[in-house]
């Protein structure tokens, strides 16, 4: 969905997009998931309570007669038949409805909390659908040492302070593509923003220090007005895709292309790094991940419970049977 379409959404869900990302600050990719949520559960509805036929395409429904009056009519058995709906006919996946059921309940509490048109929310009491939690995938020590060993190349210098940075300071994609090189303070530390435009103080080892340092010694200078730290090929602010397309470059390079890693899987490598070998708080790392939830973090202990228990079933004496 693009941001464009936003005009064809029932007005009051036009007027919480703008809410959530003037007021609560969110990304406009969140924002997009938001408004392509609530129109799929707009459209549902339009076809089950009659405001078009049953067969019309999707594309083709009129969403501009969903007033506050038709908003209050929905129950929650509607909103449950919504998601049998999406996991039958639409085949989404847990997730995916776990998703739509959370925008569809923010939405409800902005109507009933914020604005005061609904008196009792009828969504307060829906269900989000269980998810499977999968261990994420990381590299090991050694694997990541390997990345770093293969990079060369014209830009070997930006691309190695690229990945040192996400394998050593756990930043998002969005976090790092923002840096400009006069946000490093003297003390080797830097305020990068988040999600939710949250801001959080990174502090840079040596390794990323020296990386830094390398890079800026063969970094165009001039006739450069952009401040970005890593520059393209054309001298402008670094892409994401660019720096996604050079990190699978290198995975590929280095014999991990068929791991299905990513730029996100680095983030989880930095935090299993710091967690496993650097004995490092659950608390203190879920503040240098700039998670929201300690939730999200603890996904780490895991990690390590499912390494130790590799560790016992790798001993040689793991498969000694009794003599008698």
């Amino acid at each position: 969905m693009r941001k464009e379409e936003f005009q064809y959404l029932p007005q009051l869900v036009q007027q919480y997009l703008i809410y959530i990302e003037a007021i609560k600050g969110h990304s406009q990719l969140s924002v997009i998931e938001y408004a392509s949520d609530l129109r799929t559960f707009f459209r549902y509805l339009a076809r089950e309570k009659g405001l078009c036929e049953k067969d019309t395409p999707d594309e083709k429904i009129d969403l501009s007669p969903i007033d506050l009056k038709f908003i209050q009519s929905v129950n929650l058995t509607d909103a449950y038949r919504f998601l049998i709906y999406c996991k039958d006919i639409r085949k989404n996946n847990e997730s995916t409805r776990a998703r739509r059921v959370i925008s569809i309940r923010r939405f409800y509490s902005y109507l009933s909390e914020n604005l005061g048109l609904i008196e009792k929310n009828p969504m307060k009491a829906l269900d989000t659908p269980k998810t499977k939690k999968s261990l994420p995938k990381y590299l090991t020590l050694e694997e990541a040492e390997k990345l770093l060993s293969v990079i060369d190349g014209k830009y070997k210098e930006r691309d190695y302070a690229i990945i040192t940075l996400f394998l050593n300071c756990g930043m998002r994609l969005s976090e790092l593509v923002s840096i400009n090189y006069n946000d490093i303070k003297d003390d080797g530390s830097l305020v990068i923003t988040g999600k939710g435009n949250k801001e959080r103080t990174i502090y840079l080892n040596k390794a990323c220090v020296d990386a830094i340092v390398s890079y800026m010694k063969v970094r165009p200078n001039d006739k450069v007005k952009d401040r970005a730290l890593f520059l393209s090929s054309r001298n402008q602010r670094i892409s994401p895709k660019t720096v996604q397309h050079l990190v699978y470059t290198y995975l590929d390079k280095a014999g991990l292309g068929d791991r299905n890693l990513s730029v996100h899987k680095l983030r989880h490598t930095a935090a299993t790094l710091m967690y496993q070998h650097g004995n490092v708080d659950l608390l203190l790392l879920k503040e240098i991940l700039g998670h929201e939830n300690l939730g999200t973090t603890e996904i780490y202990t895991h990690i390590s419970d499912d390494a130790a228990r590799k560790a016992i079933q790798s001993n040689p004496l793991s498969n000694e049977k009794p003599k008698w």
